[in-house]
């Protein structure tokens, strides 16, 4: 028996020194930042780099921790339904008292149930979106030199579960995170690493991470079906896609109209292919096959199409197309849809991520009382327009019975005709 004891007395004293070793070897002091412009200013590059805005804006976020706790989270009011084990709780982040647990079910009144839900969602959600978190209420940021890159180390001096946290963020070059290191009360090792790499583009325009994995044994935290979208907004553009019949618009053959006087169009939409005229030259283009495109000069025909001259008449109908159409495109490949408050009302935000010839650009809708178009707030970056106004105007019931505008007027007075507009099959 004093053998057996001895033995596991060796064994505990192994243990206990190799636990002081990996201790010693990994545990990394806190690096001394320093605070002011050049940390806001990083700060601040890595808050565009993630689209804050976008995070902002999304309505509502799912995922999962380790496969164990469940969530939904109703962001802009504030409500999260969790669920573990036995246990439902809806949470409501602003309004503790308000929430409800349910066991195997039933509704109970167990206020620690409550406190464990806060808590799992305090931490959960900080492995979801701590990236937008960088400048809530009772953060510090520093500019710290990691490995001779700028790196920003965030303390969190209040809020959440453990105040007091801190975690350096290493980024790109664009400044986009790629892992941080921590400094919690939960662990008691300083400088243990995490990966931010494994991430999913959602609905909403933003990414999140789908798993990290920790310096700490190779641990994994898997974060399940990670999703964010924006119910509301699309539903508000569905209304509008009925409004202006846009299931009569996706099966239209034709459309013909023109742009100022000065350019004209037929477009077969079923081949995705159009006409388009200016001065005397004529594109037969193929918008998603240009080197198909033949080119006309006084109605002959080039042996060689002129790729300049193709690609001046891409340009112009992927411009003068949406003048026509936008409003029919809310659901695009690359599109992201928010509700935004414009004079106290619901007004639909759509930003486009890809195609076209500027993508990066938004447009808030202004609607009428039939949910049709009215008018939109332009923001293009590239042409330096932030929130111009233009109307969309004189909406006529085409032949395929969809509903496109035939005049635009801008702020200036300026109008902007799409001359004889017609939609037939």
């Amino acid at each position: 028996m004093k053998k057996l004891f001895k033995f596991i007395g060796i064994i505990l004293l192994l243990i206990i020194a190799a636990i002081t070793i990996y201790y010693f070897v990994n545990n990394e002091a806190l690096p001394k930042g320093k605070k002011g412009k050049e940390a806001e200013a990083l700060a601040t590059k890595m808050f565009d780099a993630l689209n804050h805005e976008a995070y902002e804006n999304t309505e509502v976020l799912k995922w999962s921790f380790r496969n164990e706790h469940h969530y939904t989270w109703y962001k802009k009011e504030n409500i999260v339904h969790i669920s573990w084990a036995q246990y439902k709780v809806t949470l409501h982040t602003k309004e503790i008292e308000k929430s409800e647990v349910y066991i195997d079910g039933k509704l109970t009144d167990n206020k620690e149930i409550v406190k464990k839900a806060q808590d799992f969602f305090n931490n959960d959600s900080f492995w979801l979106i701590a990236p937008y978190k960088i400048f809530d209420g009772g953060t510090e940021r520093s500019i710290v030199k990691h490995e001779d890159q700028d790196a920003l180390l965030i303390t969190y001096t209040s809020g959440g579960s453990t105040p007091g946290d801190s975690y350096l963020w290493i980024l790109d070059e664009n400044y986009l995170p790629t892992s941080f290191k921590m400094w919690t009360s939960i662990i008691p090792i300083g400088g243990v690493s995490a990966t931010w790499s494994d991430l999913k583009n959602t609905k909403s325009g933003i990414k999140l991470p789908t798993k990290h994995t920790l310096s700490l044994f190779g641990l994994e935290i898997p974060m399940g079906n990670v999703k964010a979208y924006n119910e509301k907004a699309d539903v508000l553009a569905n209304i509008v896609l009925k409004a202006i019949k846009h299931k009569n618009y996706e099966n239209t053959r034709f459309i013909e109209w023109s742009f100022a006087g000065k350019r004209s169009f037929k477009w077969d939409k079923e081949k995705h292919i159009v006409d388009v005229s200016w001065d005397t030259i004529r594109v037969n283009l193929h918008p998603q096959e240009k080197e198909k495109s033949t080119v006309f000069y006084n109605e002959k025909k080039q042996e060689i199409a002129d790729t300049k001259i193709v690609k001046r008449a891409w340009d112009i109908f992927n411009n003068d197309s949406f003048w026509l159409v936008a409003p029919h495109k809310l659901f695009d490949y690359g599109t992201i849809r928010n509700i935004v408050s414009i004079n106290n009302k619901n007004a639909l935000k759509v930003t486009y991520t890809t195609g076209g010839s500027t993508p990066g650009d938004s447009y808030i809708w202004i609607l009428d009382e039939n949910n049709i178009p009215k008018s939109y707030k332009m923001n293009v970056p590239s042409m330096k327009m932030n929130g111009v106004n233009a109307t969309w105007q004189d909406w006529i019931t085409t032949e395929s019975g969809t509903l496109l505008p035939t005049n635009h007027t801008f702020d200036s007075g300026k109008k902007l005709s799409m001359g004889d507009v017609k939609a037939y099959n």
